[in-house]
Order: structure tokens, then sequence, then C-alpha cells
């Protein structure tokens, strides 16, 4: 599998990344053991958990991935594995995250707090890539990035990265490092995908022309691209399912942002495209999410070992021109399917 670069760090991950939001919920410890295994056997060698996982998040399963990723870490030799996580945003922003009592910040206390949680869960002394899950754009830069220059001066963090961000949010943070001599962000995690391409209207100039890299999260759009919502099915255990049928109302609209006629229809157009070029629609989203200059390592999930496979036929794959060609084609008849 092939090895990139985190950033301007010193960091080099493989190519895809195994994300474990599903960890402790749609998949139990022994099935996460076993995709992570299955991951560590095909090449892969990163991945991504939060402390607020698993999703959907509550108080009562807060930090339960970050412990079964720390158990399946002792198994291992530390150094063989990049691991990333993430500390919950502040709750004043787009959620309010179900931890330290509802009222989670991106201050010194916090990201302490949050990192020594961290540590201990992962059972490890050292987080290869900590992230700012969302950003809080009203905050004194300073104030967040001084403590995370001081993890890194630690050697408690390697890189730190951002997730979730604008370009305004992006280049402050840099601007902020670079005048005040603190670690800079080099990477970013946000959604994209064949049914949201938006990072490449602004963010992806910015991260060339900045040395940042793009950390794809949700890649097959939430399974979506695998065709399995097509016609209004909902599939037993898959997560939308959940949401549209039982969910609350932010998860009915993050299903419904996700799962609509447009989604739906430019599904089924690069699913042709997938059966035409020979090779499964899975494969066909994560291949090309790899396929940019500002993409380090494309962000996959699973809720089984089975679902794995067609993910690891994309590793090593190129599309072809043509092939690309008929992608842009159904991203101009259709844009932004994910509204």
């Amino acid at each position: 599998m092939e090895q990139r670069r985190l950033g301007k760090s010193g960091l080099v991950v493989s190519e895809i990344c195994m994300g474990t939001m599903t960890f402790g919920l749609q998949a139990d410890e022994a099935e996460s053991f076993r995709i992570m295994d299955r991951s560590v056997e095909a090449g892969i060698d990163f991945f991504d958990t939060a402390e607020v996982y698993p999703v959907p998040p509550s108080a009562e399963t807060a930090g339960q991935t970050e412990e079964i990723v720390g158990r399946w870490l002792r198994t291992k030799p530390r150094e063989s594995v990049i691991i990333a996580t993430k500390i919950a945003g502040a709750a004043h922003g787009w959620f309010n995250p179900p931890i330290r009592s509802g009222k989670a910040a991106l201050d010194r206390v916090h990201l302490r707090k949050a990192l020594e949680g961290s540590l201990r869960r992962l059972q490890t002394d050292y987080i290869d890539l900590y992230q700012i899950h969302w950003p809080d754009h009203g905050m004194r830069y300073e104030d967040m990035l001084e403590p995370l220059d001081e993890f890194v001066r630690e050697g408690k963090v390697r890189v730190i990265g951002t997730s979730n961000d604008n370009s305004y949010g992006l280049m402050k943070s840099l601007w902020a490092s670079d005048s005040g001599g603190y670690a800079r962000m080099d990477t970013i995690q946000n959604n994209f995908s064949l049914n949201n391409r938006r990072f490449e209207d602004e963010l992806a100039d910015v991260c060339r022309r900045e040395g940042v890299s793009l950390l794809p999260y949700s890649p097959i759009a939430g399974g979506v691209l695998s065709g399995k919502y097509n016609d209004g099915a909902t599939p037993k255990g898959a997560r939308f399912s959940d949401y549209i049928l039982a969910g609350g109302p932010r998860q009915k609209a993050m299903a419904a942002r996700f799962v609509n006629d447009r989604s739906v229809e430019s599904t089924k157009r690069f699913m042709s495209i997938a059966a035409e070029t020979g090779i499964d629609p899975v494969t066909l989203a994560v291949a090309w999410s790899k396929q940019h200059d500002f993409v380090a390592s494309t962000i996959v999930g699973v809720s089984a070992e089975a679902q794995l496979d067609p993910i690891f036929a994309a590793a090593g794959l190129k599309l072809d021109e043509p092939t690309l060609k008929a992608i842009d084609k159904v991203s101009r008849e259709l844009l932004y399917p994910m509204g």
C-alpha cells in the first residue's frame, strides 16, 4: 500500500486509514479487533478515532471506541501503528458533545483533560495525530495553539490537525502558528466524496499552497455510494436506516442530507461507471478519493469484516482518464447532490 506524508510533518502513513466510529455500537469488540487485524494485514497502519466515539455519541458510550482501540493497540508494537484521535469541539458549536458535563471547550484546561483521557483509554504515552474535531472560530487561536504546541514539545503528541473546518479557520490557524511559533495544523479532516465535492471549491487550493493534507472522511458517503439505500431501501442495521426510522431531529436531518433523490440518482450513475470499469462501486469511490494531490490518506469505516474487501481493492488502484471524465460529467450534471 502506498505511503504518503501528512502535511509538512515527518509522519508518513498508509493511503487508506481505518476509521473506528462504529466500534462499540455497530461492531462489538471482537468484530472491531478482526477489522483492525485485517486492516494491518492489508497494509493499513493508520487508524482514526475520537473521544466522543462511537457514533451516535452518548454520555453512556463516549470513550468506548478509544478503549477498544487501546486494548487492541496493546497487542501490537506501538511504533508500528499510527493513531489519530480528536478532542471534541466547543459545546456551543454545531453539536454539544455528551462529555465534560456538556461544557466542552478548546481552552488549555479542556485540551489537557481531553488529551489525558485519550492517552489513558488508548493505553499509550503518545498520540501520533491529535485533531480538533470541529473548530471554534470565535476564540483566540493562540489560546488553543499554545497548549497544543506544549503537547508536541512534551512528546505526548507528534502532529496536530483540524477537522470539519473551512478556509477561514484553516488559514487563521496557520497564520497564528506562523506568527507565534506554534506547531501548525498539518492535516484537515473533512467530508469529501463523489457525492460531496465541495472541498475542491476552495479548501483544496489552501491545502496545496500551504502544505496541508486532507484526510477525507465518509468517502463512500456514509455507505450511500454502495447503493444500499437506492430506491428507498432502509437496510437493517445501516446507520442512516436507523436515523431515518428512529432517529432524533438532528439525526433525521443528517440522513436527509446523505440520502435524498439527488444523491441516490448520482449514486446510480456512479454505479454504472463502476460496472463499466469492472470494479465494485465502493472500490470506485475509495480509489477516486485517493486520486487527488491534496489527499494524504482516505478514512474508511465499516461495521463488519465482510465489508473490507472492496475497500482493500482500492489500494494502489489508479482510475484511468476516461473513468475520471465520466465521473466529472455526473458531478457537473448533478452538482452538490448532498446539498
